[in-house]
């Protein structure tokens, strides 16, 4: 039996696919298996998966259903100890299952462990920027706040899955965070602080249906139906927190007006939120694009990428 199965729900996503899958296979820790999902692919995936020569990955197909469900089939063919999650279009450093299956080793009362994450965009250059997360430890607080977990970068023990269950299929946007507060509300987490993870940004995960964004808001009252009345207090926080995310998205699709609307709602419902580094940014960000117009902005983020990059290069010699 493998130690890791890696699960990659796939839809229509050779652009990635093949990069994805190799940074699986230069892992540092090599036993595991890799379950391929093709979730009704369209595309070349079968004939692709045809001339792998690696006996550890396997294509499961199944007709389209969503991620969810493409997860939860993974899943449940899984004959790892551990399950690892990794996005079609994500990178994995070298060194992560590694470092993650020495820590769930070591702390046998850990379920999950996740790590940072680096921002990369759709030719695979990096941004400079670290995502990071706190969410460790008694981790639900942190988690019914916000979701600071991407779902690329998570290792989970077996048995925590068996005893939670699968994501829910019922709900087209945050699974994850939904699945993440399940596994919270029994489990100590623990995060890896480097970036492990490169989470690519890309066209078409720049969403512009908002209906389905803001199915975010029925998730939020999804997480508080179960809590106790204690931490009730977190729940217009995670409303404040949400409407953030959600004024970043409209930035990224260049929607000035409905990042103001989404910012003012984050400010209506958590008023600390004004001060915190994520909203000034936010306000920065605004500016700009009402004086320079969507593509002055979009010059302007590349330089600030350009030069990130240029910094972390010379820190690395």
């Amino acid at each position: 039996m493998p130690k890791v199965s890696v699960i990659i729900p796939a839809y229509n996503a050779m652009t990635y696919l093949p990069e994805t899958l190799k940074s699986v296979l230069r892992q540092t820790f090599i036993d595991f298996e890799v379950l391929v999902i093709d979730d009704g692919s369209t595309d070349n995936i079968g004939q692709w998966a045809n001339d792998l020569i690696d006996s550890r990955v396997k294509l499961i197909v199944q007709p389209n259903q969503g991620a969810s469900v493409a997860r939860n089939t993974g899943i449940a063919q899984a004959q790892g100890e551990y399950i690892a999650f990794l996005d079609a279009d994500d990178l994995w450093k070298p060194t992560k299952l590694e470092k993650q299956v020495r820590y769930l080793e070591d702390n046998p009362t850990v379920g999950l462990v996740h790590t940072n994450m680096l921002l990369i965009d759709w030719q695979s250059r990096s941004s400079g920027r670290v995502m990071k997360s706190n969410a460790e430890g008694d981790a639900l607080k942190q988690l019914l706040r916000q979701n600071t977990i991407v779902t690329s970068s998570v290792i989970v023990r077996n048995d925590c899955l068996k005893t939670v269950g699968e994501f829910d299929r019922n709900l087209r946007y945050s699974q994850d965070w939904d699945m993440w507060v399940r596994i919270a509300a029994r489990y100590p987490f623990a995060v890896i602080k480097e970036p492990l993870v490169c989470y690519r940004q890309h066209q078409n995960n720049a969403t512009k249906n908002w209906q389905m964004l803001e199915q975010g808001f029925g998730m939020i009252e999804k997480l508080f139906q179960s809590v106790s009345q204690e931490l009730m207090y977190l729940k217009n926080r995670s409303y404040g927190y949400a409407s953030i995310y959600l004024a970043w998205k409209a930035i990224q699709n260049g929607d000035r007006q409905q990042a103001i609307y989404f910012r003012t709602q984050a400010i209506a419902y958590y008023p600390q939120l004004r001060y915190s580094s994520g909203c000034i940014r936010l306000s920065v960000a605004i500016a700009i694009m009402q004086c320079l117009g969507a593509d002055g902005f979009n010059r302007v983020l590349a330089l600030i990428y350009a030069l990130r990059r240029r910094f972390v290069s010379i820190i690395a010699q």
